[in-house]
């Protein structure tokens, strides 16, 4: 990962000079795009990291001494790779997404040999059938990696290639166990999770409501904007100006803006966004986090939590009307986070190296 790290830091040493020579990013009437060479050197980072055991956390819950002794590959054969299983599934996301958006990328030929095999029918029917499986595994990944698996699942089903396709219907039973469980969790889900990290409501709300819509499940899709105004649409004077906490990737008080303006008119959602988030708190999340040491695996969340915020800030920025100066505000935020944020994804290590590509890929998505 070194050599990554060098290869990378060589080739964006010049963003901060001039965006126009970066060969990473290029300006399109006035957004941001990936380049192929920048989807070629991110697209190595899931590569390597996909077949990679470990390091790893499990997050498996042992019920019997027989449980020790099982590997993360035992586990999970699909999704046993870069750290932990939801980093592995939104690692394959992205190597979609790159298959999708770039023609003749150098790594094709290699993507899809690992996509095949993470994708083998028998081993994704093994990942379904460990929530049933064991006991206690039906809060598993709740519902960050549910979230993630969705996501990946909405990618495929609008993808016209024939090995997509194929890919797309052996996934079904993983992604309809999480379908189901999402469905039976959300009518017992009071309260929501305001953190800055995995168990966020909001976040895994936003990705199932879009998968949702994708692949057209209404019921599922009610279910989603319901709980979201039950639990956001009386939400005023949110506590924005305090934050970050100190290992936050996602920002609270963004994540239910960018919920609530999928499921808001426009007009509806201004008033709602007016009230939801002062222009103290709004101004302070629109600052850079400061991220003291990329190698430290928590304190390097913050540079997760740039990228998210980047695509929260373009996406609520698009839903405003065009005369809000809010907007044009938030459009520049979001791109200084992405052109700030990108040349840092492998300069601590694997523990951003395993996850923050796929953050920089989707968040450039949101242009």
């Amino acid at each position: 990962m070194k050599f990554y790290t060098f290869l990378l830091f060589g080739f964006l040493l010049t963003m901060a000079e001039s965006r126009a020579q970066n060969p990473y990013l290029a300006t399109r009437n006035g957004q941001l795009e990936l380049t192929p060479a920048g989807a070629s050197f991110l697209a190595k980072l899931p590569l390597h990291c996909i077949n990679t055991e470990y390091p790893n956390k499990t997050g498996h819950t042992l019920e019997a001494e027989k449980d020790a002794r099982l590997s993360p590959k035992e586990l999970h054969p699909s999704f046993y790779g870069c750290l932990d299983w939801h980093s592995s599934v939104h690692g394959h996301w992205m190597l979609v997404r790159l298959l999708k958006t770039f023609k003749n990328l150098p790594e094709e030929a290699q993507i899809r040999n690992i996509l095949n095999d993470s994708f083998a029918p028998d081993k994704l029917k093994t990942e379904a059938d460990y929530f049933t499986k064991y006991p206690l595994a039906k809060t598993f990944e709740r519902t960050y990696g549910w979230a993630w698996l969705l996501k990946l699942d909405e990618e495929l089903s609008t993808w016209d290639d024939p090995q997509a396709r194929q890919w797309h219907q052996h996934l079904r039973p993983l992604t309809q166990q999480v379908v189901g469980l999402w469905t039976a969790f959300l009518p017992k889900q009071t309260y929501p999770n305001r953190t800055g990290v995995h168990p966020n409501t909001a976040f895994g709300l936003v990705f199932a409501l879009d998968y949702a819509r994708t692949v057209k499940n209404t019921v599922f899709e009610a279910q989603i904007i319901q709980k979201a105004k039950d639990f956001y649409l009386k939400n005023t004077n949110a506590p924005a100006f305090q934050e970050p906490d100190g290992s936050d990737f996602l920002s609270p008080s963004l994540e239910v803006a960018d919920l609530m303006r999928r499921i808001l008119p426009q007009a509806a959602f201004l008033k709602w966004f007016n009230a939801f988030l002062p222009a103290a708190g709004l101004q302070n999340v629109m600052k850079m986090p400061v991220v003291s040491d990329r190698n430290d695996m928590q304190i390097v969340h913050l540079d997760g939590l740039s990228l998210s915020r980047a695509w929260c800030m373009l996406g609520i920025a698009r839903a405003l009307p065009k005369t809000d100066p809010r907007r044009a505000s938030l459009l520049k935020s979001a791109h200084t986070f992405i052109n700030t944020t990108l040349p840092q994804i492998t300069n601590g290590g694997y523990g951003g190296e395993h996850w923050l590509a796929s953050f920089a890929v989707y968040a450039l998505g949101q242009e």
